[in-house]
């Protein structure tokens, strides 16, 4: 199955569950779930049937024939031994007199009682969904097309609903959101290339910066995933801690997530020790209780400045993610635009982090890159291994008005745009890109040189000397400039006698209308 295809039965498989969704009354909170659920077992089922014929191949002929398999030998081929009742097909075919509700949920019970790293994360409140709607949703994922999907492909399917629900607002319902844009963690992705060791996101939401990875380590290592790199997450949410060990197992990536609050707890105990960090985690939290004593005594904050006086969590996070870094560690995570110019005791905190070297570019994005919210934001990116020569500079692009419109309210960035920036990055890294910026159509409209520069409006490379003059700004917009493209073929000039035409009219007018009030009031 090519790209296109999967592209198309995504979209078949979207559309028929969204449109028995549309006649149901269940919001996308309340769906989200139950389907999740059933596309996670569309899969076990799938990996099943696969590995099933190749251990029974595999077991050799004895005097009583061939043994029979066992949950060891499906443990080492990557799959689950299903019980009869959890598999797909004893579901879909399941007469119409049985409770198709309790079937469902007691297929996920067996599969939870058989592989205890999965008990508490399959959804079993199947009671919710009405029984004709819930027969219907299970022929959707029972489709000759479905059944004969590998497991890449069910990972691709299963980020797309969480996409597509992010997008129906189902986070937003449920207090926050779980899905951060693929454009973001892509361009994160694409700058701190992280194709090795520990990774860490201490607000994973539903594990997308994780899977993200994967995809990058399949595309640049020789290595298997689980092999090349160890992931570890952090979430506060008990729904998102699920989805995110469900996204994990669906992708075959082995990792460690643990439902806590990063305020408070370390859980994992990684101070120091990861090679990568990236996360986007929640802007502005308030009531950050800092009379705790391990927040006191939290060594992902610097000893002397650590304690930000604001009443909003931005720069606790900032700090773990900084002290999370090993000496070569790298850093890349979303941020609240407000961050980068923060006053009073974040602004010393800020000062303190320029200082150690490790800032080593901010982009700052426009408006309408989440799905449910349509504030700007920036990406912060840290490099404790930074080579000599950017050790004292940073990186400022300012993408604000880098982007596709993909509908009237949703932007991201172009594959031109996502190339083009992450390769300003590499250059800026010393490394030898002048090909891609003599073939990339983005970059050569904006490098006509064909390597990089500082181009007014867009980035710059500025020294810590120069910050320091702008009061440790880390706004790009204060050292990028704007950039002022003129119209050759308007008449400004008659432009602007036309406004104070229009000016003089209104004044008239308002002096016009002042006089009756007057007159009126006499």
């Amino acid at each position: 199955m090519n790209n296109d295809q999967i592209k198309q039965l995504e979209k078949e498989l979207w559309d028929s569950a969204d449109n028995l969704r549309a006649n149901s009354k269940l919001t996308a909170a309340e769906y989200k779930d139950p389907v999740l659920g059933l596309i996670l077992l569309r899969y076990a089922q799938n990996r099943y049937e696969e590995a099933k014929i190749t251990i029974e191949a595999a077991i050799p002929d004895g005097p009583r024939g061939k043994r029979a398999a066992t949950q060891a030998d499906f443990l080492a081929a990557g799959s689950m031994m299903l019980p009869e009742k959890s598999q797909y097909g004893y579901l879909a075919n399941l007469p119409e007199g049985e409770d198709i509700n309790e079937a469902v949920n007691e297929a996920m019970r067996l599969i939870e009682a058989n592989y205890p790293d999965l008990a508490g994360i399959l959804p079993k409140n199947y009671q919710e969904l009405d029984a004709d709607l819930l027969r219907e949703l299970i022929r959707v994922f029972n489709k000759d097309s479905v059944k004969k999907l590998k497991g890449d492909v069910f990972g691709r399917i299963y980020e797309f609903f969480l996409m597509k629900f992010s997008m129906s607002g189902a986070g937003a319902q449920e207090g926050g959101e779980f899905f951060t844009p693929p454009s973001l963690v892509q361009l994160i992705v694409n700058f701190i290339e992280p194709d090795h060791g520990i990774i860490h996101d201490p607000a994973c939401g539903s594990g997308g910066m994780f899977v993200q990875t994967g995809h990058f380590v399949e595309d640049h290592s020789k290595r298997a995933v689980n092999e090349a790199i160890k992931v570890y997450g952090t979430e506060l949410k008990s729904n998102n801690t699920r989805l995110a060990k469900m996204n994990l197992a669906i992708h075959g990536i082995e990792g460690k997530i643990i439902e806590s609050n990063s305020f408070y707890s370390d859980p994992h105990d990684l101070a120091g020790k990861c090679d990568f960090v990236m996360a986007n985690p929640p802007f502005n939290v308030n009531k950050v209780d800092k009379n705790k004593d391990f927040v006191k005594t939290d060594k992902r904050l610097f000893s002397d400045v650590g304690l930000p006086k604001a009443d909003n969590g931005n720069y606790l996070w900032i700090q773990y993610f900084y002290h999370y870094l090993n000496e070569k560690g790298r850093a890349g995570f979303v941020m609240a635009s407000s961050a980068t110019d923060a006053g009073a005791s974040e602004k010393l905190i800020r000062q303190r982090l320029i200082e150690t070297g490790a800032v080593d570019c901010i982009v700052a994005v426009g408006n309408n890159f989440f799905y449910t919210r349509s504030l700007p934001c920036h990406l912060w990116f840290l490099d404790r291994g930074k080579r000599a020569e950017n050790k004292r500079k940073i990186l400022m692009i300012d993408a604000r008005n880098t982007f596709r419109q993909i509908n009237t309210t949703l932007r991201d960035f172009s594959p031109e745009q996502m190339e083009g920036l992450t390769i300003i990055v590499k250059a800026y890294r010393g490394e030898d890109v002048n090909k891609t910026f003599a073939s990339n159509p983005w970059l050569k409209e904006h490098f006509p040189s064909g390597n990089y520069a500082d181009v007014e409006g867009l980035c710059k490379i500025v020294d810590v000397a120069e910050v320091e003059e702008n009061d440790w700004s880390l706004t790009p917009g204060r050292y990028v400039g704007y950039s002022i493209e003129l119209d050759e073929g308007f008449d400004y000039t008659a432009r602007l006698g036309e406004i104070h035409t229009e000016l003089e009219s209104l004044n008239t007018e308002a002096n016009n209308l002042m006089q009756q009030i007057i007159k009126g009031a006499a």
